[in-house]
């Protein structure tokens, strides 16, 4: 191993808006801390607001979700706390929509951690549906050798 083990705690890291959407009159967003980031893997912890909603989408990587706190649906699968969601490279998945108290999750993706859209239209709709409008997503400090293609 070079250099051993990366120990740090999370409260050394600061949060990052990384989507944002109007639902009526509140704004609802998705917070991560990028815990470690590197060509290998990408460890995160999110929270996101009560409701929030994220495209059906995929990663350049395989990914593993975990819920920790709170609950929300992956399609038509209710995730409460305590769920493992793992994804092969190219699997897409969502849309996922928080439950009442928003949801706090721990993340890893092993190797290229961005993602690419899943059925446009259909979440389009789905937004509609609920009254959602997407906001463009905030500006993200993401790592030099990586840059930012988020869909």
């Amino acid at each position: 191993m070079a250099g051993g083990p990366r120990i740090r705690h999370l409260d050394e890291f600061t949060w990052q808006e990384v989507r944002r959407q109007q639902h009526g009159e509140r704004t609802a967003s998705v917070r991560e801390k990028w815990l470690d980031f590197g060509p290998e893997f990408l460890s995160l912890f999110a929270e996101w607001d009560p409701g929030m909603i994220v495209q059906p989408h995929g990663h350049n990587s395989n990914h593993v979700v975990f819920v920790l706190e709170g609950d929300m649906t992956c399609g038509d699968v209710h995730c409460p706390a305590g769920t493992h969601i793992a994804l092969d490279q190219g699997d897409t998945f969502g849309p996922f929509v928080a439950g009442p108290n928003g949801v706090k999750l721990f993340e890893v993706m092993m190797g290229d951690p961005r993602s690419f859209p899943a059925d446009l239209e259909g979440y389009q709709r789905f937004l509609d549906e609920r009254g959602v409008v997407q906001l463009p997503n905030p500006p993200i400090d993401m790592p030099d050798w990586l840059e930012d293609t988020r869909s």
